[in-house]
Parts: C-alpha cells; structure tokens; sequence
C-alpha cells in the first residue's frame, strides 16, 4: 500500500519537526516537504484534512501540513527515539484510521 518513498519522507518530517535538528527555528516552522506525507497516504491525507485544514478548502497546504506532520510524529513515535520506524508508522496509520 505505502512506497518506500512515503517511509522516506515520514522519517525526514520527523528530522524536519525536531527543531534541534533542523536547521532554522523558520525551517522548523514551515517545511514544504512536509504535504507530501499527506499527499502519498489517503489515511493520513484524511485525518490531516479533518483535524489540520483550518482554512476549510479541503486541501492541507504547506502551512497546514507541518503542524498535521508534529502531530502524526507525536502519535507514530511510540518509543519517544525521535524517529518513525515502518513498524510504528503502520501501528500509527492503524490508530488514525480506527480513531478518527
């Protein structure tokens, strides 16, 4: 169902929301690459839609995927290591998808 590449890309959301790692508060703060996650994964693009759209388009923009992307890593990152594992994004996508 998922590609390596929605794996990839959890994995750099979650270095790119951990503000020791990115490299400026700004980067921290909007990351472009952060919608792809949201894109790729109609479980997780649902559920960001829900929660996250505040503007109410139905579309999760640059803006709206980054604070969705801090939230999913918080749910996936059940080990508190700081980073998501395929394991842990599969028991997290589970989670979304039973919960919301």
């Amino acid at each position: 169902m998922r590609s390596g590449v929605v794996l990839y890309a959890v994995l750099m959301l979650a270095a790119a929301a951990d503000p020791a790692v990115a490299p400026s508060a700004a980067s921290a703060t909007v990351n472009p690459r952060a919608v792809e996650l949201f894109d790729r994964d109609w479980v997780l693009n649902q559920w960001a839609r829900r929660m996250f759209d505040a503007d109410g388009d139905g579309i999760i923009s640059v803006s709206e995927a980054q604070p969705a992307a801090r939230a999913f890593k918080e749910i996936a990152d059940a080990d508190g290591d700081g980073r998501v594992t395929p394991y842990e994004y599969d028991r997290a996508r589970e989670f979304i998808l039973a919960r919301y």
